[in-house]
């Protein structure tokens, strides 16, 4: 089993060995932030799913705080979210970003999202701490084409809240410690090349001033030998 560590304002490190990863897909609060979601991976043949939001379960050792992510092709990419990581005694919110194969998307959201893993910041917060100003939050994500470019922001009001996916949770039996969580994502900014060779991603509290990062590079592999 994976584990994560994590490093909490108050000086605390907490350690979580993960049973089960959940993504969230399509979460945003809004119609018009779903369907800008829609037609943004439309772009890329991808296909509008059933309903929305979606909940794809991915394998456990997708969860990863690594700052390395190795690829087989090109057209890979992360998506900046928050994530709520379940723990025995609390559960914990943190940045992280859920990078996927957008070829394979094309075949099966739910394959793209076990194919590729899920980063993670080593910082978190303790969600009951921050739970009442989080809609205040902001999600921002930049991609390295030579320079960094901001690619994704917007406020966590954007997407469905902690609450609305715990109870998911808890109503599925999943709400176990070792879960985590990932929020769903926010559209990405037109004309900019999400096909990067490093994704960074932040959440950011404008109350305290304080920022959770997740930041790594994107390493293609070699071509087969065959």
């Amino acid at each position: 089993m994976c584990v994560l560590h994590f490093s909490l304002p108050d000086g605390q490190r907490v350690s979580v060995e993960v049973r089960s990863v959940l993504n969230a897909g399509f979460s945003g609060r809004s119609d018009d932030v779903v369907a800008a979601h829609i037609a943004e991976l439309a772009a890329l043949g991808i296909p509008a799913p059933n309903v929305t939001p979606c909940l794809y379960p991915v394998a456990p050792y997708l969860a990863t705080q690594s700052g390395e992510v190795l690829v087989q092709h090109g057209r890979t990419s992360g998506e900046v979210e928050w994530a709520l990581v379940i723990t025995r005694d609390d559960v914990l919110l943190t940045v992280a970003s859920d990078h996927t194969d957008r070829d394979l998307e094309r075949h099966g959201v739910g394959w793209s999202k076990q194919v590729a893993p899920n980063v993670l910041s080593h910082q978190a917060w303790r969600f009951a701490e921050v739970a009442e100003r989080m809609d205040a939050m902001t999600l921002t994500a930049w991609v390295r084409n030579g320079e960094w470019t901001e690619i994704q922001n917007g406020t966590c009001a954007d997407l469905q809240p902690p609450k609305y996916w715990l109870d998911v949770m808890e109503a599925n039996n999943l709400h176990v410690p070792g879960t985590v969580l990932m929020s769903g994502t926010l559209p990405m900014r037109r004309g900019v090349n999400q096909f990067a060779d490093a994704w960074r991603g932040e959440l950011s509290d404008p109350t305290t001033g304080r920022t959770l990062t997740a930041e790594y590079h994107v390493r293609r592999l070699p071509d087969p030998i065959a």
